[in-house]
């Protein structure tokens, strides 16, 4: 019995021992995560220039590897009827990863075989003087940009690719951004013409091939390009561009190869946390504004330009986007990469690295970045560009930018056509949940533009 009661005693002890010991272990745990507490994310003040604090860190090397894409599926109850049947849960797509059929560029089916075996194209389409509005084909774009050119006005890079409008302008020259952007969208490149020296760098790109264009010998007849002239408009806002007979050329020339550009991600369903925001406002300095106003009954953003509607020649419509993106970019002066006549310098817009970003999406908005991906295993550009920052980014091609939150989770655009806008500060944008009143506005600029009488 003594012996017996000496063995409890040490397995009561060993016992209790081995539970302190457990009981200090848990109390140590820590489960790690890479999203960080939101107390520590510095949210930027919307309006002002001033910026954040915490800016997404760069990403390990996971943030942009590919990850499958899981299948939507679901299991109907034992008698399913049109009342109970369960509704699959939309599931995102993007940013690397994309289902077969699914546009790269809107996170939508493609509507045909034809638009998913073409290639991204863009196409540069004047925005002033005021007379070459309303421009045609713009809606039908999957993704359109809007940067500032010389002279504080804007010009728009189209990139069309679900559908092929024909007739699609005013045609323009093309610039320094386009060399960002050309190679992130794998796009073909049309455009009017260029200064010289911006001429020999989209010449000399490893793109070259991709350029359609009548400064590379392209016609009406061959590769789409044709002169519609107006009254009251000066002949070089009246080139226009069949998309189909572009599309034909690019294939005769063996570039018109499917490829995606990655970059967006997409979501039926908004992100949490949303700020409500009718109204976007962005002023280039007075001399060209375009506001963005939500329309709850169409869920898009509608466009006006100067105040006023900005139409669409094509279908009559007004211009429209499921999602407004305006980023901060840095801007440059180029005066060496204009013609000695002119009075305005090249803009260098630097879309490298990353900055500061809004996202509008079913009337509320989110503060992010932007990022651009890089691969410092390619080569420098072949025309040296003088002046240029030296850490500039030179992305792999089809790696369009991300729009993310600070902890480098991508922020989900709703599926559908995006409109970019490109500022110099983010408080360019002037955002509001009231709407501005267009129609009074629109009646102050006709009233204006009367002329009283006896004069």
């Amino acid at each position: 019995m003594r012996k017996t009661a000496s063995v409890l005693v040490i397995i009561i002890c060993s016992l209790s021992l081995l539970m302190s010991i457990a009981s200090a272990q848990d109390t140590d745990i820590i489960f790690a995560t890479n999203t960080p507490n939101s107390a520590n994310i510095d949210p930027f003040v919307t309006n002002t220039p001033s910026g954040p604090t915490s800016t997404p860190t760069t990403p390990p090397s996971a943030t942009f590897t590919p990850t499958p894409t899981v299948t939507a599926t679901f299991t109907p109850s034992a008698t399913p009827t049109a009342t109970d049947t369960p509704t699959p849960t939309p599931i995102p797509f993007g940013p690397n990863v994309f289902p077969e059929g699914i546009n790269a560029l809107t996170g939508l089916p493609f509507p045909d075989e034809a638009s998913a075996a073409r290639r991204n194209l863009l196409v540069k389409i004047s925005n002033f003087p005021p007379e070459v509005r309303p421009q045609s084909g713009i809606n039908q774009a999957d993704v359109v940009w809007e940067y500032e050119v010389e002279g504080g006005v804007t010009r728009f890079a189209a990139i069309f690719r679900s559908q092929s409008p024909d007739h699609v302008g005013p045609v323009r020259s093309g610039r320094l951004m386009d060399l960002e952007l050309v190679p992130m969208y794998q796009s073909l490149f049309l455009y009017s013409g260029a200064s010289e020296p911006v001429q020999q760098m989209f010449m000399r790109s490893p793109w070259g091939l991709q350029i359609i264009s009548p400064s590379v010998g392209d016609n009406c007849e061959e590769a789409g390009f044709c002169r519609f002239p107006r009254d009251g408009v000066a002949f070089e806002h009246t080139l226009y561009v069949d998309l189909n007979v572009a599309w034909d050329r690019a294939t005769r020339r063996g570039v018109n190869t499917g490829y995606r550009s990655r970059g967006f991600a997409f979501n039926e369903t908004p992100d949490p946390a949303g700020t409500p925001a009718n109204d976007i406002y962005i002023d280039w300095y007075g001399h060209i504004s375009a506001r963005w106003q939500y329309d709850p009954a169409t869920g898009r953003y509608l466009r006006y330009t100067d105040d006023v509607p900005h139409m669409d020649a094509l279908d009559n419509t007004q211009l429209w986007a499921d999602n407004i993106v305006v980023l901060e970019v840095e801007h440059e002066e180029r005066p060496d990469l204009f013609e000695p006549e002119s009075r305005s310098a090249s803009q260098q817009i630097d879309l490298w690295d990353q900055g500061r970003a809004y996202l509008f999406r079913d009337g509320v908005y989110y503060q992010g970045f932007w990022r651009r991906a890089c691969d410092a295993n390619l080569a420098e550009t072949p025309t040296p560009v003088v002046g240029a920052t030296v850490d500039r980014c030179y992305s792999r091609e089809g790696t369009a930018i991300q729009i993310i939150y600070g902890n480098n989770q991508s922020i989900m655009m709703k599926p559908g056509r995006t409109w970019v806008e490109v500022v110099r500060f983010l408080g360019n944008a002037v955002i509001d949940t009231n709407y501005a009143d267009m129609a009074a506005t629109g009646t102050a600029i006709q009233l204006g533009a009367t002329p009283s009488p006896g004069s």
